[in-house]
Parts: C-alpha cells; sequence; structure tokens
C-alpha cells in the first residue's frame, strides 16, 4: 500500500462548473466510508506535471448526507495546486483525504442564540454546507450569513444560497436566515458596499441584520481572507467576545487555511 493509498482515496471527478474567469466548483465521488461534520475540510491530492505531489486543505460545500463531495475553489495565478485542479475534467482523479479536520462545526458553542457566518471569498464553502444541516436550524433562533465579494459576478451560489428555505427538511425554518451579500467594488443593487470590517465599524452590518452582536447573543463563524479573519477578530475582542476553545467557551470561531 502506497504512502497515498494510506492517507487518503482516488475519487473521481463527475464534474467541473467554471463561475468566473478565477473561480469555479468541483464535484466528485465520494468513499463510502468518508465521514465529516458539517463545516469542515479534507486534504485534496493531485500530482503536478513535474511529477511532485501537492496537497491542500478545502472545505466541503457538499452536506455530510451527500453521496457525492463538492469543492469551491479560486484559481491562483501561477498556483502550484489550482492550476492544476481547475484542468480537471469528469472521469479524472482526485485524492482525497481519509480524515476530515476543521473548527467550523457547531459544537465549537455550547450556547447562543444567533450563529453569524461571517465569509469572504471562497470561505463561503463551509457554511453551505452547515446550512443544508439540520441541527443548525434547530439550534439557533437567527442565522446570519454576511458573504462579501469583489463583485457582483464573484457573489456565488446565489440560487442555492435563495432556495435553502425551500428544501423540504427546512422550509419550516425559513425566517431564521437572514442573507447579507457584500459587494467591494462595484456599487450593487441590493448589496452592502464596505468591507466587513468598516461594516462593523460603523454599525451598518448589525442595522441590515437588525440584531445587534453581544457577547451573551451572538456566536460567530469566521472563515476567508486571513487579513479580515485577524482584523475582523480584533474588533470582536474590543466588544468582549473571544475564540471558542476546547478549555474555554467563547463566542468566535475561525478557519484560515490559506
Amino acid at each position: 500500500m502506497s504512502d497515498h493509498d494510506e492517507r487518503a482515496t482516488r475519487q473521481t471527478v463527475l464534474e467541473v462548473t467554471p463561475l468566473t474567469p478565477s473561480l469555479f466548483t468541483l464535484r466528485t465521488t465520494r468513499a463510502p466510508g468518508f465521514r465529516f461534520r458539517a463545516g469542515q475540510f479534507a486534504q485534496l491530492g493531485l500530482q503536478a506535471a513535474d511529477g511532485q505531489w501537492i496537497w491542500r486543505p478545502y472545505s466541503m460545500v457538499s452536506a455530510p448526507h451527500d453521496e457525492y463531495l463538492e469543492f469551491f475553489s479560486i484559481v491562483v495565478p501561477d498556483g502550484a495546486f489550482t492550476s492544476e485542479l481547475c484542468r480537471l475534467a469528469p472521469g479524472d482523479g482526485l485524492w482525497v483525504g481519509r480524515q476530515a479536520f476543521g473548527y467550523l462545526t457547531l459544537e465549537r458553542f455550547a450556547d447562543g442564540r444567533d450563529l453569524w457566518l461571517l465569509a469572504s471569498g471562497t470561505g463561503l464553502a463551509p457554511f453551505l454546507s452547515l446550512l443544508q444541516d439540520f441541527e443548525v436550524w434547530q439550534r439557533f433562533e437567527r442565522i446570519v450569513l454576511v458573504y462579501s465579494a469583489r463583485t457582483v459576478a464573484e457573489l456565488a451560489y446565489q440560487p442555492m444560497i435563495r432556495s435553502l428555505a425551500e428544501q423540504e427538511h427546512l422550509a419550516e425554518f425559513a425566517d431564521k436566515l437572514i442573507y447579507l451579500p457584500v459587494v467591494t467594488r462595484e456599487p450593487a443593487p441590493g448589496c452592502l458596499n464596505a468591507r466587513i470590517t468598516d461594516l462593523l465599524d460603523s454599525g451598518e452590518l448589525e442595522r441590515a441584520a437588525g440584531l445587534a452582536l453581544s457577547p451573551e447573543h451572538s456566536r460567530l463563524m469566521i472563515c476567508g481572507n486571513p487579513q479580515m479573519i485577524e482584523d475582523t477578530r480584533q474588533r470582536l475582542k474590543a466588544r468582549g467576545m473571544q475564540l471558542s476553545l476546547s478549555r474555554r467557551p467563547g463566542q468566535i470561531a475561525v478557519e484560515t487555511y490559506w
């Protein structure tokens, strides 16, 4: 058995869907024994043209109950991994780690009334998985999804987000979701038009959600650009909110994997 067989299974690409010149989604088969919690990520592996093996962490977009795995990726200019990943076609192979990892799971929080999901770019992926999971809708009274992209064209998965409440097992919770799309580099009707950090500073994010952020009621998950995560964390820390750790419950969970 090779090292790859021990750490991963070879899955088959089912479809690759370009969204913009720099964004695409990729769907693969799923190993029967692969288990994950909504919000987790897996290591994806492929062999580059020079024979080198490359591994990168990717959050699952798909729900834990789906029979396939779906991933959301950006094409990094001259990126060793994404330039190979985006060239895959149906029938090609992709290695998927046998174990899932990650902190953007519901067990990070012991309590809370409102769940805020703050995403930039492909950081949306784990939240899409979470929002397809029945448990998150049961646990929280309000779920605020804040999704920031540079342009309207880069706001991915819009039909899926808007149809969440139409899924049969979620229909009774339709009024719980507050969706706030954010576009930073062009005016966009129906979207907020500033960085998430600026929206926090001005209070516009809370006004748009119709909810106040507070250590008592708010639980926040943040995924995306590392600088956005750090800047947002600092602002929340100043308001009495801290990372939720196994030894110390808190209000914030983050995932930074690039």
